[in-house]
């Protein structure tokens, strides 16, 4: 009876050690497909996952995976070719509408210096109205295409956001006049260095105060704290919080956006994110605000520190 017992206990440990064994492995195998999997989603191959362990749930866990990582990246090459068909769709209407515009322009700009009535005049004035407003969406597009072609090691220097805040403003003066703004401009005295490309934030401050020209009731802010965070608030009563939440999206208008190609806070926001920063649109009371934020970068306050 004794030997019984001890025969018992002997199976039972060899079938708890072997289930342990099973365990580790099932649980190593796991291990193995989480790493992979989380390494593929990102990566351009075709990779597939393996597991070092035979079993056939964890093998049939791995083959769905690579069936649905297959899938994934098949939809993410499609998605990529139709980007950069529209990219270089956007690219092509562009340049082939500049020259006829540039044509036409000049053009008008010879009728104007001929005699001619009154209600020839006033057509006349449409016409070269409307013309700069095609020219002015034609070069937004072009703007667009370039900078998503952009590379991301786009050349960086030193950047003192107070003075490219002011110097953007200095070029807007004329159109904040033009709209009957009155800006409110709070800017910090501490200069606020930032490691960026100065083309492309004079790109997102000048996006960013057009569209604050477009849609304000005749108020503007804007202000610079030392920890490099800028906003641009204003009263925008035709707004709702729906518009406010697609302002970044491309191509997208609100129906007071006649002349917009719903493109400039699309580029504003891909440049900031390219050059690693944060920009937000909130509307609250009637109040859009939009808030610019860049880090502060290593390297500057490295240099500072020596």
């Amino acid at each position: 009876m004794a030997l019984f017992w001890i025969c018992l206990c002997g199976i039972c440990g060899i079938c708890l050690i072997l289930s342990l064994m099973k365990i580790r492995l099932l649980r190593k195998a796991a291990k193995e497909i989480t790493e992979q999997f989380s390494e593929q989603l990102h990566a351009d191959s075709n990779v597939l996952l393996t597991v070092s362990t035979g079993d056939k749930a964890m093998c049939q866990l791995a083959s769905t995976l690579n069936a649905q990582l297959s899938a994934l990246r098949q939809e993410r090459l499609r998605c990529q070719q139709g980007d950069q068909a529209l990219k270089n769709a956007v690219t092509n209407i562009s340049h082939d509408l500049r020259t006829p515009l540039t044509a036409i322009c000049g053009y008008l700009d010879l009728l104007q210096q001929e005699k001619m009535s009154q209600s020839a005049q006033n057509y006349l004035a449409i016409i070269n109205e409307r013309t700069q407003v095609i020219r002015q969406m034609t070069e937004e597009m072009l703007q667009y295409s370039v900078a998503i072609s952009e590379s991301p090691d786009v050349v960086q220097e030193d950047v003192i956001l107070n003075h490219a805040l002011e110097m953007t403003f200095s070029n807007f003066y004329a159109a904040i006049c033009k709209a009957n703004l009155h800006p409110e401009i709070q800017i910090c005295e501490a200069p606020v260095h930032r490691l960026l490309n100065a083309a492309s934030l004079q790109r997102i401050f000048s996006n960013i105060l057009q569209n604050a020209i477009r849609y304000s009731d005749g108020d503007l802010k804007v202000t610079l704290t030392e920890d490099g965070r800028i906003t641009f608030s204003n009263h925008a009563a035709k707004l709702d919080t729906i518009q406010v939440e697609n302002l970044f999206e491309r191509f997208y208008t609100v129906e007071t956006a006649e002349k917009s190609t719903g493109l400039g806070l699309s580029i504003a926001k891909h440049l900031t994110e390219q050059m690693g920063g944060q920009i937000q649109a909130d509307y609250q009371q009637q109040i859009l605000t939009m808030t610019l934020y860049f880090p502060p970068n290593s390297y500057l306050l490295f240099t500072k520190e020596i």
